[in-house]
């Protein structure tokens, strides 16, 4: 398997976490976002949207971290992303979808430069934009891991799933802009926990073959 990323790239960071989860081997392929590499031509060839993660699995090009963490599961199904009951696996990609289509569209790279080279917003009022709308959706998933009988040391459970994928790349973002996270203790407190996990370590941004 190829996977087509960039080290802070908090989606191509939840397939990596899920990579590693798995004991799976992936060649890396840096596209470095801030360099403008997602434009080249050839990688546009790749992947037409221009966006990162892009898994490349035989003859299977998988765009949207979601939908790669979703085939993983189903082709390498040990250990788990999803529970085994339909409740549950509702539960976790519910939770995920919190994170990855509610907060983070609204925050990635190419939402923040328009914001400061389309719109003309200086540097106070983009960090302004990015940290409410990280606020607003954390609170929510705040809530509901606060509010759950099934939450453990993980969003659901004790076991890392897709919903802890999704989550910590969103707290490590979450800390780089400096955003207040006191009011989210369930969410610090499992962030915390899954970090500390070989996995999550392995797949952190600082141990990405294009950290620099």
């Amino acid at each position: 398997m190829e996977l087509y990323g960039y080290f802070r790239s908090s989606a191509s960071y939840r397939v990596r976490i899920a990579l590693a989860l798995k004991g799976l081997p992936v060649t890396h392929h840096a596209v470095h976002l801030v360099r403008g590499e997602q434009e080249a031509a050839a990688y546009r060839a790749l992947n037409p949207s221009g966006l990162v993660p892009l898994l490349v699995d035989g003859d299977e090009r998988i765009g949207q971290s979601l939908a790669i963490l979703e085939y993983l599961d189903e082709v390498h199904p040990v250990p788990p992303l999803l529970p085994a009951d339909p409740g549950g696996r509702a539960r976790v990609r519910s939770l995920a979808l919190d994170i990855a289509c509610e907060i983070h569209p609204l925050n990635n790279l190419r939402v923040l430069r328009h914001l400061t080279q389309g719109l003309g917003l200086d540097e106070a009022a983009k960090l302004a934009w990015y940290r409410h709308w990280v606020a607003l959706g954390l609170a929510a998933v705040e809530a509901r891991l606060a509010g759950d009988a099934r939450t453990g040391r993980c969003c659901h459970g004790d076991q890392p799933t897709l919903a802890d994928a999704v989550l910590v790349p969103q707290v490590f973002n979450a800390e780089r802009f400096d955003c207040p996270l006191d009011a989210m203790p369930t969410v610090r407190r499992i962030a915390a926990h899954c970090r500390a996990l070989p996995a999550f370590e392995a797949a952190h941004p600082s141990n990405c073959p294009d950290a620099a």
